[in-house]
């Protein structure tokens, strides 16, 4: 019969089990990993320099395969040179170019667009103002646009986009080709455009500027404004 008065005796166990089985094995962690090397924790440096490397050059050549197409058939970015295009655009503004939409169809009067200067071979920025086959005069400051609707002729309203006082310097009659644009800049008296040069072939427009990216408080996107062609009064 148990003895009452006796403590109970507590037993444990050893987590890592009888102490006698590790007789003779050595407990200097230091001296066990002396055989080991370095390398087989790190990789080398020439094999992680290696490896970054061939990494870096996925990225970019992912990187080009996106962006060098959009680039060269969809979107393009420019800077406004000059004050030609003023009070609608200004010098030092950034400019993303459309260039997919003239794929699909044709450019439209008052688009304002990029092309390439037939002269000296830069960009410039310009407003699409005489299409293909229409005969532009310009007469007392004022652009008139004759075309199969309007045979005697129709005086370009410009109200959207230029002030009501603007005028249009030079004295000019010229027809257009079917493959030819006449372009003018919206600053009329400070413009270089097809009143010096020229009309312009349909290759050496660029595109259409699409979007304001900068300044950032001017961002804004661009539409064809809505152009009427004012018939003359018949008495």
């Amino acid at each position: 019969m148990p003895d009452k008065n006796s403590e109970p005796r507590i037993t444990t166990q050893n987590p890592l089990g009888d102490p006698r089985n590790y007789r003779g094995m050595s407990t200097n962690l230091k001296k066990l990993s002396a055989a080991e090397k370095r390398s087989d924790f790190l990789p080398s440096f020439n094999a992680s320099f290696g490896g970054f490397v061939i990494e870096l050059l996925k990225i970019i050549i992912i990187a080009l395969a996106i962006i060098v197409p959009i680039r060269t058939f969809i979107l393009q970015p420019f800077y406004v040179k000059g004050a030609s295009m003023e009070p609608n655009f200004h010098d030092n503004e950034y400019l993303i170019i459309d260039e997919l939409s003239y794929r699909l169809h044709t450019p439209q009067r008052g688009d304002v667009v990029v092309i390439r200067n037939p002269m000296l071979g830069e960009f410039l920025i310009k407003r699409v103002i005489g299409l293909p086959g229409e005969r532009v005069v310009i007469n007392d400051g004022r652009v008139t646009i004759y075309n199969a609707q309007l045979p005697d002729g129709g005086m370009l309203n410009e109200q959207a986009y230029l002030p009501a006082e603007r005028l249009t310097f030079g004295e000019l009659d010229i027809t257009l080709t079917s493959d030819q644009y006449y372009v003018l800049g919206d600053n009329r008296p400070a413009s270089l455009d097809s009143r010096s040069f020229g009309p312009i072939a349909r290759h050496d427009i660029i595109g259409r500027t699409a979007l304001r990216a900068w300044p950032l408080y001017k961002a804004q996107t661009f539409r064809t404004p809505s152009i009427t062609l004012l018939a003359p009064v018949t008495p």
